[in-house]
């Protein structure tokens, strides 16, 4: 069989592999794929009968990669028939001429050939074509291997270590465990945290957001540092009665971001337990907030605040104001989930935070649109009437939309359903007698 020799391709295998963290098996496939590649590129110069090549023309050709010979070749699989219906040699052959060799062939049979070209007929472009298909084919290679990896590993948290910086993203490098080589990820300004230093080699803790399909540019790996789940993870990392499964986490609201510099970033958790012994706050927090603290320097001094989840509305929207002290939590309407607080003179800035954020995670956090009330001017009354003529208006609103309903259109979309289900209908004549 002839050969179409490549010197250096052991070597050349190993060094791909080494350099790009892929198996040399995957190396392998992707030669084979680029240099079938390339002798397409070669036929396609070489036909002088100016044949149409479909997409699939090659379909049956594959490429043979001889690793200690250091070389290649091209087989064809082709099937059997008649001398007479031979009208494309790429695809048959006669079968006078394989029983020259194989007498007992049959009509219908496939067989393998080698049709590989000679050393000097491969050419400038195909190799070319080679070089370019074979780049492709080992990117693909990477971001298979990179899904493969991680996709299993997507709401998670990584170590990552920061290589450099693109626009505004950062570009770090994260490995899916303990002996596993490195890829890149990228840290979209969004999701980075006002106070992180991103300097060339930090280290960070990540939650990997999103495993990109398909063929993008660039990382597959997108991380976060403003992700609640961070918060979950470095807090179920933290404590033990967490991990145990004593102490859950119901709820997190975080603006690891604010609308404004002038706002730090801040976190919301509730935790609940099922053991009356066990105090979910005080376990969070650790002694002389030990545990909390931890997190707190994770996070580079983000304001965390730990409450108590309650089934009762009341008591957990009153828990989620914190450090506010709150006097009373008026549920307005538990169906649109309205309600009014009442606090002190004092607690009012307090309650509401520094422009508006206070209040603004207790609401998402609890899920109830929250209205701070000065207690000593709240006019009960008042409100409460206010309130019934909001709720009367829409109510109405509601009935008057249902009024609207166009009867006319309706008998007659009515009428066409009718006229469809007898249309559908088969009678017997005789039956019906």
């Amino acid at each position: 069989m002839s050969m179409v020799t490549l010197p250096g391709l052991k070597e050349l295998i190993e060094s791909i592999s080494r350099e790009r963290n892929l198996p040399r098996l995957a190396v392998q496939s992707a030669i084979r794929e680029a240099l079938l590649k390339g002798y397409e590129r070669y036929r396609r110069a070489q036909n002088l009968e100016r044949r149409q090549f479909d997409e699939d023309y090659f379909d049956n050709f594959e490429v043979e990669l001889d690793i200690e010979e250091e070389g290649f070749r091209v087989l064809s699989t082709k099937i059997i028939v008649e001398k007479e219906k031979l009208n494309n040699t790429d695809h048959q052959i006669s079968l006078d001429e394989v029983q020259l060799v194989a007498p007992e062939a049959q009509l219908g049979d496939s067989v393998v050939l080698d049709v590989t070209p000679d050393q000097g007929e491969f050419g400038r472009m195909a190799a070319m074509q080679t070089k370019q298909v074979l780049a492709q084919k080992l990117r693909d290679q990477q971001r298979q291997m990179v899904q493969e990896e991680f996709q299993d590993l997507e709401g998670t948290v990584l170590q990552a270590r920061v290589l450099r910086f693109e626009r505004q993203s950062v570009i770090l490098a994260v490995s899916s465990g303990f002996g596993q080589p490195e890829v890149e990820a990228e840290l979209p300004k969004r999701e980075q945290l006002p106070n992180d230093n991103y300097r060339a080699n930090a280290t960070f803790k990540v939650y990997l957001k999103k495993v990109s399909q398909g063929q993008q540019r660039g990382p597959q790996l997108l991380v976060s540092r403003a992700d609640a789940g961070l918060v979950v993870y470095l807090f179920a990392n933290e404590v033990p009665e967490i991990e145990d499964e004593v102490v859950r986490i119901v709820a997190v609201a975080r603006e690891a971001n604010p609308p404004s510099r002038y706002v730090g970033p801040r976190t919301k958790i509730a935790v609940d337990t099922l053991d009356r012994d066990v105090d979910p706050v005080g376990a969070c927090i650790g002694a002389r907030g030990s545990r909390i603290q931890v997190v707190v320097n994770e996070l580079r001094g983000e304001k965390i605040d730990v409450i108590r989840w309650s089934p009762d509305p009341a008591t957990y929207i009153a828990n989620a104001l914190s450090p506010a002290r709150v006097d009373e939590v008026r549920l307005m309407d538990p169906e649109t989930r309205q309600t009014h607080v009442l606090v002190a003179e004092d607690q009012l800035s307090l309650a509401i935070g520094k422009e508006g954020q206070n209040v603004r995670l207790a609401a998402r956090l609890t899920g109830w649109k929250i209205d701070i009330k000065d207690k000593a001017k709240y006019d009960r009354a008042g409100e409460d009437a206010k309130f019934l003529a909001s709720r009367a208006k829409y109510q109405a609103e509601q009935e008057e939309d249902e009024d609207d309903v166009d009867f006319e259109e309706l008998e007659a979309e009515n009428q066409d359903d009718l006229e469809e289900e007898l249309d559908n209908d088969t009678f017997d004549a005789e039956d019906e007698e």
